[in-house]
């Protein structure tokens, strides 16, 4: 027929089972593109063109962002928002049989009135193509903010290691977007409000952050639903404090939060000079301020605090955020009135605290793209001693050690006491009743049932901590390292992090700071400090493995026990094709 494009609306393809059906309609589509199987279109606020089959919320602009999604209902409940944000496209990916998410979000881009864009994304079709296009964005100095669902569930069945059960869900998912630094947020409102502070002031805001209220309940509700975000509040500078105090006087505690009370509502001079003197000090201020409702009240006498915001934005070059800590407490036509004057206001507190913390997300790493992907395969299991030859041909440090198809065939004669015994061909040796440590011989030691054979090692001394160190092939992303607290106790403990490979030493590093237990690995009153340089150290090494060796699907070991000095694998489990 000719046509540039086609949307198709109908469902019953892939997700409903059909792949041949959905293989036939690609192969009709030629080089045409298509949006879909199974989604309901496009809408183009800027130009006011769409191909769509149902209401929708929005109106014509002359700039703002777009939404792409590849749920229908997820965007069309976005694009009912009447919290102010100016959309310019909004746009459905559906089943993306033609056309994917990066091609899709790209090609938004490189509109220049589309100043940001928001995704709702249940699976990413091509990581190293969507880590371009975070980049690409970047450059352009266009944010992206995301919602990733499908969280709750491992992408792949946990099997035989920590590994798996520890790292399945959304820890491999969150881990790209941070990497790549596309924000992430958990919800619509979320998506929405952080979409506001990238339409305005663009990616990437500060972290020294400020809270000014006229009154001590919200500025002490602001500093407890802040602290679950990692958002602190540093304290006021001794010059600060003096201009404060120069208007406000001695009643008012002077501190970050702010309770600056009433004393100088009214008064647009002394408020804008207080509002500027604070924000002065910090990259961005959350001035707390939920206008009356315009239809039982007179909201005018909030008006000098409105515009003493306004003027401290203006003044200081600093962004202020207006923050209504309930949604219903501002107002679209306010919302939009302020933006006009290029001011982001936020509304609901949490959620204000929650765009906020996702606006301050850093950029990825210039031309860092993740591994190829690779189907699932069916793989075997090292023996523990023959996955311990691997690690220490790859330069990782194992216990000395002997092997043995018996117990009679044994021979410790090379040996230290005390020794640690094993039997292998289990996943799980402690489980299985497969381990036996602190032997001073081997005499009187009883078969293990169901051992493939046997290992005895040379106990490691001297160890402080025990981590864990799990890399695994994703059929999404890659390859993904997982490092956390270890031992027989790691699922309990459940604190872990994760990195998309490649990485380096000192991205190792940053990520470990994360781990709710740190203290316990840096010295905590007074303990030894574990020497978590050579835990990056052996996580590169694991990594080059991995990536050099397409046939390898996972490397764990857990523990490592890691000394003041060193870190020796005391455990091995690597299946390969």
């Amino acid at each position: 027929m000719g046509a540039g494009g086609a949307i198709c609306f109908a469902s019953g393809w892939t997700e409903a089972g059909e792949p041949g059906l959905q293989d036939k309609l690609v192969a009709a589509a030629g080089g045409m593109p298509i949006l879909g199987p199974n989604c309901y279109g496009v809408i183009n606020y800027l130009d006011g063109a769409l191909l769509w089959p149902d209401q929708h919320g929005g109106i014509r602009v002359d700039k703002g962002v777009a939404l792409v999604s590849q749920s229908s209902n997820i965007v069309i409940n976005m694009g009912m928002q009447a919290r102010g944000l100016p959309i310019a496209y909004v746009a459905c990916l559906g089943n993306a049989a033609v056309v994917g998410l990066a091609e899709l979000t790209g090609a938004l881009l490189d509109d220049p009135r589309v100043t940001a864009v928001g995704l709702y994304i249940e699976g990413i079709d091509d990581a190293p193509a969507f880590a371009a296009l975070a980049e690409k964005a970047r450059a352009m100095g266009k944010g992206v903010v995301a919602i990733k669902s499908g969280k709750t569930e491992s992408s792949r069945t946990a099997a035989a290691s920590h590994t798996a059960s520890l790292a399945g869900g959304g820890a491999a998912s969150s881990a790209f977007l941070r990497q790549i630094g596309v924000a992430e947020v958990n919800t619509p409102s979320e998506l929405i409000e952080t979409l506001k502070i990238l339409h305005v002031h663009g990616p990437q805001i500060g972290t020294r952050i400020c809270s000014l209220s006229c009154s001590g309940g919200e500025a002490g509700l602001v500093a407890d639903l802040a602290a679950p975000y990692g958002i602190d509040f540093p304290p006021v500078p001794q010059a600060t404090h003096d201009r404060l105090f120069a208007v406000l006087g001695e009643i008012p505690t002077i501190s970050n939060p702010l309770d600056y009370h009433t004393f100088i509502w009214g008064d647009g001079p002394k408020t804008t000079e207080v509002f500027s003197a604070m924000l002065d000090a910090y990259d961005a201020g959350i001035y707390i301020i939920d206008t009356p409702r315009v239809d039982r009240c007179d909201p005018s006498s909030y008006q000098p605090a409105l515009d003493a915001i306004v003027a401290a934005q203006k003044v200081t070059g600093k962004i202020a955020f207006p923050v209504a800590s309930m949604v219903e407490n501002f107002g679209e036509a306010r919302v939009k009135a302020m933006m006009d004057q290029g001011i982001c206001t936020l509304l609901g507190l949490e959620t204000a605290i929650a765009a906020i913390k996702a606006a301050q997300t850093l950029p990825g790493l210039p031309g860092w793209r993740p591994a190829a992907a690779l189907p699932p395969r069916e793989t075997t299991m090292l023996t523990e001693a023959e996955g311990k030859a691997m690690l220490a041909k790859a330069g990782v440090a194992v216990p000395k050690s002997v092997t043995g198809a018996t117990l009679a065939g044994l021979d410790t004669t090379g040996l230290t006491a005390p020794y640690a015994l094993k039997g292998l061909g289990f996943a799980h040796k402690t489980e299985a009743g497969a381990v036996r440590l602190g032997l001073t011989s081997l005499a009187g030691q009883a078969e293990m049932a169901g051992a493939a054979g046997y290992l005895v090692e040379e106990m490691v001394t001297g160890a402080v901590a025990e981590v864990l160190l799990g890399l695994r092939r994703d059929p999404v992303y890659g390859v993904t390292l997982t490092l956390g607290m270890g031992g027989v106790t790691a699922e309990v403990l459940a604190d872990t992090v994760t990195l998309v490979l490649p990485a380096t030493e000192a991205e190792v590093l940053e990520v470990a700071r994360r781990l709710r237990l740190w203290p316990l690995l840096d010295g905590y009153r007074g303990r030894p400090k574990a020497d978590m340089g050579a835990i990056a150290d052996v996580a590169v090494r694991l990594g080059a493995l991995m990536l050099a060796d397409e046939s390898l699907e996972e490397i764990e070991i857990n523990p490592v026990l890691v000394r003041q000095q060193g870190a020796v694998a005391v455990d091995a489990l690597i299946r390969r094709v």
